[in-house]
């Protein structure tokens, strides 16, 4: 009897410590790494912020999300404002009339630096799809390497658009990523996080917005080898300033 007692929880003991050791899924690593960078609070709160010329506001207006870019100039106040995939422009409060090409145009501009400023925050919408596709060490830090796609439906203009994330393991702080995208001939891009700091609850990155050199052709998830083989170009650097999160104004 004690034999058959010992054997049990010997098998007890292994099942928990296999349960303990299982890998986490691409999902429950980006769930942990939105949740630590901010979590509901991004969509619960005013935010704006400074990037290059214009200011860019994240509020709600009859419970709906509006993305916003602003421009002033010594004559007008230029509002552009994306809301449920549509884009309209008011020029010192009179609406201007806009044809389909550039509210293409002005469509992905607003997305694009709203979408980059909140990540993690948006990968967990219907149509992104999330893999798991390996891990590497960079410098004294591991890192999982997620990769992202979209779906056509749902997945807006740059559908086709395949990104990598290195999250670190430690933290779930998303330090670097890449994207090919297929605009304006594609292209690659490899972005490094620097400047981190929070908000109003929210972390908010800078980066160095790196590039490969235009006579190779190297997989987007091996640009990780390019970057700690100093073999990629500082394209630009990309930063924002005067941050403002309220959740207390989101209505």
């Amino acid at each position: 009897m004690k034999r058959i007692s010992l054997i049990i929880c010997l098998f007890l003991l292994f099942a928990c410590r296999e349960e303990k050791e299982k890998p986490l899924t691409a999902q429950e690593i980006v769930d942990q790494s939105i949740e630590n960078a901010g979590g509901e609070l991004y969509d619960n709160s005013f935010i704006s912020f400074h990037f290059r010329d214009k200011d860019y506001v994240l509020e709600k207006q009859d419970g709906r999300k509006v993305m916003k870019r602003i421009l002033v100039t010594d004559t007008a106040v230029i509002v552009d404002a994306l809301r449920r995939g549509e884009v309209s422009r008011e020029i010192n409060d009179s609406v201007v009339a806009l044809t389909d090409s550039v509210k293409s145009i002005y469509s992905e501009a607003i997305n694009s630096v709203h979408y980059f400023t909140y990540l993690p925050h948006g990968l967990n919408d219907k149509a992104v799809n999330k893999e798991l596709i390996g891990d590497i060490k960079i410098g004294d830090k591991e890192y999982y390497k997620i990769k992202v796609t979209f779906d056509q439906e749902g997945g807006g203009q740059d559908f086709e658009d395949i990104f990598v994330y290195w999250i670190n393991k430690e933290t779930f702080e998303p330090d670097y990523l890449a994207y090919q995208y297929q605009v304006n001939g594609g292209g690659m891009r490899f972005r490094e996080a620097y400047n981190p700091r929070r908000v109003g609850g929210i972390r908010f990155v800078d980066y160095n917005n790196y590039k490969p050199d235009s006579t190779s052709s190297p997989e987007l998830r091996k640009l990780d080898s390019l970057y700690l083989n100093d073999q990629l170009e500082l394209l630009s650097k990309i930063e924002i300033s005067q941050i403002i999160v309220n959740p207390d104004n989101y209505n």
